[in-house]
């Protein structure tokens, strides 16, 4: 009898008794990655599309008024805004406006601030003092 006939032998039967439970494992070891997968799909990636998909709306709902910011950092306030148009009008600071690519706006601000009611409070501050 060789002695590596008798090494090999035992692997073979192994093989054949457990041909079952080599797919069952198989199938094991790719579950973490696909429940890996599946935690960043709803954690991180469906978010982000669904904020995508508002900012989308958003951009194409634009209208005079509105406060935006653009992908340079630039906070303006829209002065001309046409539907379908891929360039805005934006005014970045009294007398100055710019045309912004429709496409670079990042985040709309619908609400614009209200200066009086931070001009008002060091007043208050120093007439209490």
């Amino acid at each position: 009898m060789n002695p590596m006939n008798f090494l090999v032998s035992p692997a073979y039967a192994q093989e054949a008794a457990g041909g079952t439970a080599g797919a069952m494992g198989g199938l094991l070891q790719i579950l973490p990655f696909i429940l890996v997968f599946v935690v960043f799909y709803f954690l991180l990636m469906r978010p982000q599309q669904q904020k995508q998909k508002q900012l989308k709306g958003q951009l194409a709902a634009l209208r005079r008024g509105d406060r935006v910011v653009t992908a340079g950092g630039i906070v303006g306030v829209v002065q001309r805004a046409k539907e379908g148009a891929t360039e805005i009008e934006v005014e970045i600071a009294p007398t100055v406006r710019v045309l912004v690519m429709r496409d670079t706006i990042t985040t709309v601000l619908r609400d614009v601030p209200q200066a009086a009611a931070n001009d008002s409070a060091p007043e208050k501050r120093a007439a209490k003092g």
